[in-house]
């Protein structure tokens, strides 16, 4: 049986890759990069003895999830595993990004999510234990002034996985959704983490092994939502206690660039 992961040639996704071959998934990695992939593959095949496919490709695009699932279904990759991992924020002002940048990153974060999830369901179904894991962030827990439509997508992958979760009860496909804080990747750099944001979160950045960890054995677990961390924990549950007013000024100063 194979495991597929989006966003799979570095941080979480790689290190969610790398558990799931520990578990002895067979993987698909899925990436833009092909090089980066390749490589990737070809480390976790040696130390772990699955089997590694790849396949480079953009999936912000329109139809991306269609075109992964015809490429699983014409080489007769059974998956039984979804990890819906690739995503990506941009930080500043709403408006100092083009129509076309903040579409880019709400079609990766939402749309091409949902449409994997819906085409490959009749897959994950015909097995007797199935899984999907979304990525979901801590920012989905509260809006966020500098990162607005960033967080706005997290919000919805967070909520869509729980009702998705529901919906299939009755069914061998479990979904959990996990909702990690600062982790120490290059997501910081894509997204133009101002300098003073960075510094607030250097005392609880955790590293992509630990995030992949405790995300694997939740999805096993069949547990719902999972927040890894316990400053993370406590911040999702400070943020649902305080008045949004706050959380937003204090986010905003955080995230706004000097």
């Amino acid at each position: 049986m194979y495991a597929l992961i989006t966003g799979a040639s570095k941080g979480i996704g790689k290190e969610i890759a790398v558990e799931l071959a520990k578990n002895k998934y067979d993987l698909i990695l899925i990436a833009r990069s092909a090089s980066q992939l390749e490589e990737v593959a070809k480390e976790i095949q040696s130390n772990y003895g699955v089997k590694t496919q790849f396949l480079a490709t953009d999936l912000s695009v329109p139809d991306a999830a269609k075109m992964v699932f015809q490429w699983v279904e014409q080489n007769n990759y059974p998956v039984a595993v979804l990890v819906n991992n690739a995503g990506y924020g941009l930080a500043g002002d709403f408006e100092s990004y083009s129509l076309e940048q903040n579409r880019a990153m709400m079609n990766l974060n939402m749309i091409t999510l949902s449409e994997m999830c819906q085409v490959f369901l009749p897959m994950l179904k015909r097995h007797s234990n199935a899984y999907i894991l979304n990525i979901a962030s801590s920012t989905a827990y509260q809006a966020l002034p500098q990162m607005a439509i960033y967080a706005a997508t997290k919000i919805f992958v967070l909520n869509f996985s729980r009702a998705l979760k529901f919906e299939l009860k009755d069914s061998p496909v479990s979904v959990t959704c996990v909702s990690p804080g600062a982790t120490d990747t290059d997501f910081n750099d894509r997204a133009a983490i101002p300098a003073k944001a960075r510094k607030a979160a250097e005392k609880v950045v955790m590293t992509p092994q630990d995030v992949a960890k405790i995300s694997v054995d939740a999805m096993f677990a069949g547990k719902t939502e999972v927040i890894p961390g316990i400053v993370n924990k406590l911040g999702a549950f400070l943020a649902w206690i305080t008045p949004k007013i706050i959380t937003e000024k204090v986010a905003a100063g955080i995230y706004e660039k000097s």
